[in-house]
């Protein structure tokens, strides 16, 4: 069983800075992946994911343990990520999701569930890399990380029912992308009639 976060915290707020290699080495790949997310650019999401750390490390006093650390640091790597963006002044396109139905997404999603674990995730990755920043980092907590929309809302600091929202809206977006990159016969194949 792996030792918990608490543990190495509590080692380094009593000084011993050598633990935060520890959780830096357990997340970095994650917070890596949601810094790509937003800012679709490898050179700042590197840059962004470090400051990540760096912030989390000089606020570890702070840390209450009243939510999971990760979700705690995805935190500082969704805000870092924004105030990047803010920075920048980037603005995506959004993808039009008008015609897209709830039974539509559903059939996509049950496509997705069809396909082999490892075609599944790499068609969901091809395809959330092309969604707006926010979309594509609740995506990310959401397919990848199995966050609840407790902790998906703790992360970007809205309430539950706001998550649920966005994350529809998201999917939505993720649907039409897929709907347009995916070989059509999948859809059709696994996913049922579609209306």
């Amino acid at each position: 069983m792996t030792i918990d976060d608490q543990h190495y915290i509590d080692l380094i707020i009593n000084g011993d800075t050598n633990a935060f290699a520890i959780l830096v080495d357990r997340y970095k790949d994650l917070v890596y992946t949601l810094t790509r997310r937003m800012l679709k650019n490898r050179e700042e999401a590197e840059e962004v994911a470090q400051d990540t750390f760096i912030k989390a490390y000089k606020s570890l006093g702070r840390f209450k343990g009243d939510s999971k650390f990760s979700t705690w640091i995805y935190r500082i790597a969704y805000n870092t990520s924004l105030d990047r963006l803010k920075k920048n002044r980037k603005h995506f396109n959004d993808v039009a999701i008008d015609e897209f139905t709830e039974h539509q997404v559903k059939t996509i999603d049950n496509a997705l569930s069809q396909l082999e674990n490892e075609e599944r995730n790499q068609a969901i990755q091809k395809c959330i890399t092309q969604l707006p920043s926010d979309d594509a980092f609740i995506l990310t907590l959401y397919y990848f990380e199995d966050q609840s929309l407790d902790e998906i809302s703790k992360v970007i600091g809205l309430t539950p029912n706001n998550v649920k929202v966005k994350l529809f809206r998201s999917r939505k977006k993720l649907a039409t992308i897929m709907k347009a990159q995916l070989e059509p016969e999948i859809i059709e194949h696994y996913g049922g009639e579609t209306n």
